[in-house]
């Protein structure tokens, strides 16, 4: 890992910009929490960190009010990174479903998902052993965002994650049904009851499939884009819960 830049936020937060490999990222680390603090993984949509970095720090801030470390990383194909043809192909078919009013099929949805989980997580693994090597960062890990597939899959495989918010906004395939039931770690999953580009009753059905013997649902009215503040604060009590 390689810090690329530095600054100090008006609240005292640390931000720094990172590289691992040909991976960006950012760290945030709270101004006056006594070191080590939690890990909080921030999770976000492939549209590329630049677009996605005001909801980002914004959610950074409050997580460091709260005495948590946050971290983020560019996805596969998303921002500076090189371009990959055969997601942009299934993003293409999948605008194209929904702008025509048509079903979006399990064979748009599998493109879309399935090789990104199998791209990123194990690049959010890498990220998360350079950032437990640093001696301002310390356990337990939390995991909070989307895509929720990505959450689920790393959720499954990554032990050192002990605690999941979810936001079910996202497509979910039908094979990641199977590996929602082999997670355990307590979940706090986030609903836009009417998110115009979320199936609702998959949203449901993959809470259902959950295996967390805690598992709390927060359905919300409103938009992808309307979550309340109340929500946050309890996503933050969550992790307040659960890491410290």
């Amino acid at each position: 890992m390689q810090f690329t830049s530095e600054q100090r936020l008006d609240d005292g937060v640390l931000e720094r910009e990172f590289t691992l490999g040909e991976i960006p990222g950012i760290l945030w680390t709270p101004a006056s929490a006594p070191a080590p603090v939690p890990l909080i993984l921030l999770g976000h949509p492939p549209l590329g960190l630049h677009k996605m970095y005001p909801r980002l720090v914004a959610r950074a801030r409050h997580s460091a009010a709260e005495g948590f470390a946050t971290a983020t990383i560019e996805l596969p194909g998303s921002g500076d990174r090189p371009r990959w043809p055969a997601a942009e192909q299934a993003r293409a078919d999948l605008h194209r479903a929904m702008e025509a009013g048509e079903p979006v099929s399990d064979e748009i949805v599998d493109a879309l998902i399935l090789p990104l989980v199998e791209k990123s997580v194990p690049e959010w693994q890498a990220a998360l052993d350079a950032l437990l090597s640093l001696p301002e960062i310390g356990g337990p890990v939390g995991y909070s965002g989307g895509v929720i597939s990505i959450g689920v899959r790393l959720a499954v495989v990554e032990p050192r994650i002990v605690a999941a918010g979810f936001f079910a906004g996202s497509f979910v395939p039908r094979a990641m049904f199977e590996e929602a039931r082999q997670v355990t770690i307590p979940l706090h999953v986030l609903l836009q009851w009417d998110d115009e580009g979320n199936d609702r009753q998959a949203a449901l059905d993959l809470f259902d499939a959950f295996s967390s013997k805690e598992k709390s649902l927060h359905a919300n009215m409103g938009g992808h884009t309307g979550v309340p503040q109340f929500a946050g604060d309890a996503a933050a009590q969550f992790f307040t819960r659960h890491l410290k």
